[in-house]
């Protein structure tokens, strides 16, 4: 892969990682975050974490992130989780989608254990480079 593609790889990536932080804000989540884990994960590029309300939120959520990134051409590889209340999670390789109950969110406590990760502004279009 050209240093060209890989570009245009992350820039992609990292658009569906903000698309998809912003449609779970938009639905109710709360405690939106985008982690990078370029260089710290050999599995993805960008962790979105979200904390729903209810199960049912949580999986419309996660329903509508699935649906927009399939509009895109950005299939997830696998999914868990949405039969039940506490986790879900959307793996679209570069990008992996949690949402979590408030009470996994704090159990699992993903944000901590990517401490090292840098956290990605998301709320705002910015022009900064990735």
């Amino acid at each position: 892969m050209t240093s060209t593609d890989e570009s245009k790889r992350i820039e992609a990536s990292h658009r569906l990682s903000v698309d998809a932080a912003r449609l779970a804000a938009a639905t109710h989540c709360t405690d939106v975050v985008i982690l990078d884990v370029r260089g710290l994960s050999p599995i993805t590029d960008f962790l979105v974490i979200a904390t729903g309300t209810s199960p049912r939120q949580m999986r419309s959520v996660a329903e509508e992130v699935i649906e927009m990134a399939d509009q895109r051409g950005d299939r997830a590889l696998s999914t868990n989780g949405l039969d039940g209340g506490s986790w879900i999670v959307a793996d679209f390789i570069d990008m992996v989608l949690h949402v979590f109950s408030p009470e996994s969110r704090l159990y699992y406590d993903l944000d901590n254990l990517w401490g090292d990760a840098r956290r990605v502004e998301w709320q705002e279009q910015t022009t900064a480079s990735i």
